[in-house]
């Protein structure tokens, strides 16, 4: 019996090997060890310690002997300790969040120097940092100093962060790779890119009850990545949210704020049910950084379905052009502007909303102004020519109306020197 208790134990010490092996292969893939400070990593920290109203914040990457710390906010001239015993090492052990709310009672944590030594830690919570095939390379994660609880919400936003480091980390790696390939190939740039760019869209978007949703994303220039993005996601209890915006600037920088920006929107909405204070915490995000140059334009809605049919929306703008309601059969085009500043171009720029109803035969349009500002045939097209085209095209469904703007886009000579992002709403018929 000892030996067959042996022979199971030896067995699953090297299952726990392979695995461990295989998640420091998939650590050393993304490169990101012991490099340097970076503005999104750096965010992140500091959006878990502000969202979650804790002093110390840091985002980890587990290494074989050390927990390295890419980034971290109010804990100051540490950057590694050592791996064991040590609550990151025991967080990614688990897909879940790991949670102790008091590590002076907690049996796991009892005994573990950060919470006997100058730290003095007693609370901690984590959200692994985990890739697309299931590796966990680290955690996102608060501490206290203090016992403290942890609602779901939290536990959802920590977990939200954590899946944007994880984008930050794979647009890291495309972007090492599309300079790695560059040099062998200059003629896989463009698909490399293009793939790139796909990464900074939702695959695809999701069945609303009732609602149909359309986009489009055209891109000017398959060489180049830019910063037009949008969204559509549900927020439990029949309730969704939707946006579209732009980022200033091309390239990879402009790139990393998109994600960044996507992620951001995605974890405030979750706690806010003020569009317009969710537009506040992206602007306090982006302006974390006074290194990075970048703002962005915003319009981000919330959907409640009313029990009348139709949707009660209630939409807030960051310096992005106005929205446009259609009305199928009638020609007439209505902007819905919230107006709003710039986000991410000063610490007290104010945001405003607005509410509007959506009625069967109604579409709302967002879109980006790559499409006004394109110039074909050598003339501006403006939001003027885009509401006369609205008019004399009267469409009943957003698909339709996607469809048309999407011909318009290809007619175009020269076309769009910058990238167009169009996302479309319209209630369903009940017979539909």
């Amino acid at each position: 019996m000892l030996s067959d208790n042996a022979t199971v134990s030896d067995a699953a010490t090297r299952a726990a090997a392979t695995i461990e092996d295989s998640r420091l292969a998939a650590v050393a893939r993304y490169d990101i060890l012991d490099t340097p400070p970076d503005g999104p990593f750096d965010r992140v920290a500091a959006l878990a310690a502000k969202l979650l109203r804790a002093p110390v914040a840091t985002v980890s990457i587990v290494d074989a002997d050390r927990i390295w710390f890419k980034a971290t906010h109010g804990l100051h001239g540490v950057t590694e300790i050592e791996r064991a015993p040590g609550l990151c090492a025991s967080a990614i052990q688990q897909e879940e969040p790991y949670v102790v709310t008091d590590a002076l009672t907690d049996p796991r944590t009892a005994g573990n120097p950060l919470v006997h030594g100058e730290m003095g830690v007693r609370f901690y919570a984590a959200a692994p940092i985990t890739t697309s095939d299931g590796h966990r390379l680290g955690t996102v994660d608060i501490l206290d100093t203090r016992p403290r609880q942890i609602g779901q919400d939290e536990l959802d936003t920590l977990r939200e962060l954590a899946g944007v480091v994880m984008d930050a980390l794979e647009l890291r790696r495309s972007a090492q790779l599309t300079l790695r390939k560059e040099r062998r190939a200059r003629g896989q740039m463009e698909r490399i890119t293009s793939a790139l760019q796909r990464s900074l869209l939702p695959p695809s978007l999701p069945s609303v009850p009732g609602l149909e949703v359309a986009c489009h994303y055209h891109a000017a220039s398959p060489a180049e990545v830019t910063g037009d993005f949008y969204d559509v996601f549900a927020l439990g209890g029949g309730r969704w949210a939707f946006f579209l915006g732009d980022v200033t600037g091309h390239g990879a920088q402009a790139a990393a704020v998109t994600s960044l920006t996507r992620y951001t929107l995605r974890a405030a909405a979750l706690h806010s049910q003020d569009p317009a204070a969710v537009l506040a915490e992206l602007n306090a995000a982006l302006l974390l950084d006074p290194n990075v140059p970048q703002h962005c334009t915003v319009l981000f809605g919330l959907l409640r379905p009313e029990p009348t049919g139709g949707f009660e929306i209630t939409l807030a703008g960051g310096g992005h052009p106005p929205a446009l309601r259609t009305h199928s059969g009638s020609g007439v085009v209505e902007e819905i502007f919230p107006g709003g500043m710039l986000v991410g171009a000063l610490p007290d720029a104010e945001f405003e909303s607005c509410r509007l109803h959506l009625r069967e035969g109604q579409t709302l349009l967002l879109y980006t102004d790559g499409l006004t500002e394109a110039r074909p045939r050598g003339e501006f097209f403006g939001e003027e020519g885009l509401k006369a085209f609205l008019a004399s095209h009267p469409t009943t469904s957003a698909s339709e109306q996607i469809s048309e703007l999407t011909g318009l886009l290809a007619g175009f000579d020269p076309g769009p020197t910058d990238d167009v992002a169009l996302l479309a709403l319209s209630v369903k018929s009940p017979t539909s």
